[in-house]
């Protein structure tokens, strides 16, 4: 029986789809598949993977390879799955997809002992509509790397149109027991003329970033064809360090270590190289629905649309309109005689796009970025490992917000240089510390704390708690927080 471990790699910030998708909150964690299912791409891509038993496997641990910033977001949504076991491997830094591969092939080299398990590599931001389909393509890729050393199996999409947004597989004319292919060449992302010919050619396949690969094989081909990757990440891995919490197991490679890694993407370091190498690759076809979700136009594509070719979410009205997508998140947004648009709004930000442009939306974050504007980053809405805070309203030396923490949770033991706070409880009992004093607080009740007094907000109840915080000071900034005890690991 084999041992296969799923590994997902759930780093990327999805700036195409801003501004659901930021970089404090990205799109993986989204609920984008428009067929009524409440459940984040991340949670579908890791139930998906964890789907591929047969009785001839045994599953390990799932391998979440995620950034440090988002280690919260991923146990969250790993708790609302539940019966999942995993493993989270936290970059300090984004270095591309090579380094995350080569972290988790050496922590499942590590736990699956002497048995060189296989790993199951996919994206944590994609849609396959038919489970059944991509689950045989997935168990056929298995066989392959089962039956072949050094075998490296991917799975190929299946085009339906002369895409310019993907790169592209070649196979070859043969198919084999396990229903693969040997792959003749990889080619870069091709004009629309050249796009149009593949599709005709009938043996050119979409690269969909999904691949099967026993743990030494990747660090051996690693090794042959970018030693310097291989090296650097060596080193990371030997300087990590790890912890638990509530069941799941955390792996840190070193930080500076981990900074040095050269940034490469797995098909630029690897995958490229292998054709006619020491090292064969197949491919074995997927025809599932699968979509990648680049763009709005292509949420717009998987959407539920109307008998106008609408897709809409949220308070929304419309009038004599077609072919649009209306994503409502805090209002009602109404839409009069528009066509092929994409208008997307949040609490501080809207954006309103031609459908055949959405992918120049990563223009609009970079002017962003350029400006140092925080709507590139986070919502008005932020996640914290504790709960959520709203931004609700700010002006001239006063900021208000509306605060949430879960049961048991707690906000670090801090203190500000520039800003005193009033809070008051509006649901459920608050233990705060003010300064040396200990208190209590329900639902109308409310304290001062002081420019410069320790303070913390703790939830020790069972039912969610909520106030609203009003700051007031000569500067309000996050960054204004000096954290003496923090259950997160953030003092």
């Amino acid at each position: 029986m084999s041992l296969i471990y799923p590994v997902i790699l759930c780093g990327g910030s999805g700036t195409r789809l801003w501004p659901l998708s930021r970089s404090g909150f990205p799109k993986q964690f989204l609920v984008l598949s428009g067929d009524g299912s409440s459940e984040s791409l991340f949670q579908q891509a890791v139930k998906r993977i964890n789907s591929v038993g047969d009785g001839k496997v045994a599953i390990g641990n799932t391998l979440v390879v995620t950034n440090e910033d988002h280690r919260f977001l991923v146990l969250d949504q790993l708790r609302e799955i539940g019966s999942i076991n995993a493993t989270l491997l936290l970059e300090p830094s984004g270095r591309n997809t090579a380094p995350a591969l080569t972290m988790a092939a050496k922590c499942a080299g590590v736990m699956g002992q002497d048995q060189d398990p296989i790993l199951v590599i996919t994206p944590a931001d994609q849609i396959i509509k038919n489970q059944g389909a991509f689950t045989k393509a997935l168990q056929d890729c298995i066989k392959v790397v089962e039956s072949e050393s050094k075998a490296i199996a991917i799975l190929g999409i299946t085009p339906n149109s002369p895409e310019t947004g993907y790169g592209y597989i070649q196979r070859s004319d043969i198919k084999d027991k396990n229903n693969a292919f040997v792959v003749n060449r990889f080619v870069e992302k091709p004009n629309f003329k050249t796009a149009q010919e593949y599709l005709l050619d009938g043996s050119f396949l979409w690269n969909g970033g999904m691949f099967i690969s026993r743990a030494s094989t990747w660090l051996s081909a690693l090794k042959e064809f970018r030693p310097d990757i291989y090296e650097a990440s060596e080193k990371a891995w030997q300087t990590q360090s790890e912890d638990s919490s509530d069941g799941f197991h955390f792996i840190r490679p070193g930080k500076e270590e981990f900074k040095n890694i050269p940034s490469e993407s797995i098909d630029y370091a690897v995958i490229e190289k292998c054709p006619g190498s020491n090292f064969p690759i197949k491919v074995v076809e997927l025809d599932a629905g699968w979509n990648d979700l680049g763009a709005w136009d292509a949420v717009w594509q998987v959407g539920k649309q109307d008998k106008d070719g609408n897709v809409t979410s949220g308070d929304t009205f419309l009038a004599n309109s077609k072919n649009s997508l209306i994503h409502a998140s805090s209002r009602l947004v109404s839409a009069v005689g528009i066509e092929n648009l994409v208008i997307v709004e949040t609490a501080d930000a809207v954006l309103i796009a031609d459908r055949k442009n959405s992918q120049d939306v990563k223009s609009i974050v970079s002017q962003l970025e350029l400006q140092g504007r925080e709507e590139k980053s986070l919502h008005r809405k932020v996640s914290r490992p504790w709960g959520w805070y709203d931004s609700v309203d700010e002006g001239e030396r006063f900021k208000v917000k509306r605060i949430q923490v879960k049961p048991g949770a707690s906000l670090s033991l801090q203190m500000h240089h520039h800003r005193a706070e009033h809070w008051i409880v509006v649901k459920g009992v608050a233990e705060i510390t003010n300064g040396v004093r200990v208190i209590t607080l329900k639902e109308n009740e409310s304290t001062f704390i002081p420019q410069g007094q320790t303070h913390r907000l703790a939830n020790r109840g069972i039912e969610p708690l909520e106030i609203i915080e009003v700051q007031s000071g000569s500067y309000l900034g996050e960054d204004d927080i000096v954290r003496f005890e923090d259950h997160y690991g953030r003092s």
